[in-house]
């Protein structure tokens, strides 16, 4: 087997947060924090934000998040309509922005549905390419960033400015 070195998951593997008894919901620190880099917070609305994935599957993958803690999908009207207009507005950003040209847009809603945060809803979405899947995930499967998290935080982040929030 070949080893690819990604020294960044480290930091995914050793947050307690994500063991039992670990800090609480990082999605409910999120929400605290004013945008920057550094958190990867882009936008706040009054019931929802959007956020960088920190471990993504592609280049500019965000998470809607809702502020309330909650794994059902009852959120309330103003929430519900907040997270589709996040959405769209995302989806409009990052085509404008990173040239995107498709999107995965959902949920894992549940543990054994693969949600990494089950207690907290959050939406998935995914910005895809023409050709973005090459030769590393078939052979290797592994993905390629081909951009710093900071530097494509900074390319969206006009884009969420002008939204207001």
């Amino acid at each position: 087997m070949d080893n690819i070195w990604s020294p960044w998951r480290m930091e995914f593997i050793k947050d307690k947060r994500f063991k039992e008894g670990g800090a609480p919901c990082i999605f409910c620190e999120l929400k605290t924090l004013t945008p920057s880099t550094e958190n990867l917070v882009l936008y706040k609305g009054e019931a929802v934000y959007v956020v960088m994935n920190r471990f993504p599957y592609t280049n500019g993958h965000l998470l809607i998040i809702p502020n309330a803690h909650s794994s059902n999908l009852d959120l309330g009207a103003k929430a519900d309509q907040e997270i589709l207009k996040l959405m769209a507005a995302s989806i409009d950003i990052l085509r404008n922005t990173l040239n995107a040209e498709g999107f995965n847009c959902g949920l894992n809603l549940g543990k054994v549905a693969g949600a990494g945060i089950a207690d907290h809803l959050h939406w998935h979405i995914v910005p895809r390419w023409n050709g973005d899947s090459n030769f590393m995930p078939v052979m290797s499967s592994h993905r390629l960033m081909p951009e710093y998290l900071s530097e494509t935080y900074k390319r969206l982040e006009k884009g969420f400015q002008k939204l207001g929030g």
